[in-house]
This record gives structure tokens, sequence and C-alpha cells, in this order.
């Protein structure tokens, strides 16, 4: 039975690209060493979601400048989803950036990601741009919101 008591933590690399293979719309996921270069040497949060038995949700993000946080990946578990797990992320995501002086955030996702756009949408986020790719579907959608 699924439940919805989760918690959320500061967590690590190792655990979420445990998570990252477990997630279906991940084609490719990245390996530990993308996380460490992109982490590297700048203001970064790493946060997970995880029940009584294990690690449910993550995500990660780091800044750009002095600004602009930018949420690079984050994913839940298809049988956890429709539970909050991403609104708790999101959340304590923007209150830590917010904490630490960013005044926007930002993440891209592809056209393909509904129930992502969905979601930025419902939760404040205003699209800023298109990124072309060879299909429609592969386009990434740039989005922001102010906090």
């Amino acid at each position: 039975m699924l439940s919805e008591n989760f918690t959320v933590r500061e967590g690590n690399i190792a655990e979420v690209v445990a998570l990252s293979i477990q997630i279906p719309e991940f084609v490719a996921p990245h390996p530990a060493e993308e996380y460490q270069k992109r982490l590297k040497g700048v203001p970064s949060l790493i946060l997970v979601a995880e029940n009584a038995e294990k690690i449910i949700g993550f995500k990660v993000g780091y800044a750009v400048d002095e600004q602009l946080f930018y949420s690079w990946m984050g994913a839940v578990l298809p049988e956890f989803r429709q539970f909050g797990v991403a609104k708790a992320l999101a959340v304590q995501q923007e209150a830590w950036a917010r904490a630490h002086g960013f005044t926007c955030i930002q993440f891209k996702t592809r056209n393909r990601l509904k129930a992502m756009l969905q979601f930025a949408l419902g939760n404040g986020f205003d699209i800023i741009g298109v990124e072309p790719r060879d299909t429609l579907a592969e386009y990434r959608i740039l989005l922001q919101k102010s906090l």
C-alpha cells in the first residue's frame, strides 16, 4: 500500500544517482561525475524525499549567479506521484533559495513532459523561453519564478 507519509531532507549525489536510474522518463540518467561538475564550487542544494522504506523523490539545484538559482534535476518515483512529493521538494528548495538571497528560480523541461509543465505553471512559474530541438516533443521549455 502506498503511503502519503514522507519526509524531505538534504541528500547526496549517490542517493540521487541511485534513484535516477529508476525514473522511466530519464533515458540516460546523469552519472555522479556530472553532478559533481555542476555543483563544484557553487552554492547548491540536494534534497531527497523518503518514506519509511526508501527514497522516493529528489530535487537538485545550484546557483547560476547571486540572483538566480537553477533547479537542475528532480523526479519522483511513478508510484509516489500525486501525493505532494514534488510540491514538498519544490517548497523546501524555494525556501532555501530565498533564505540564501536568490530572487528567482529557473528550470528547463521537455515539451513531452506535460505533467511537469502543468506542475510548473500551477506553482507560479512563467514560460520565458523555448529551445528548439530535432522534434517538437524534445523542445526545451525554460521556466522562471520570482522568489
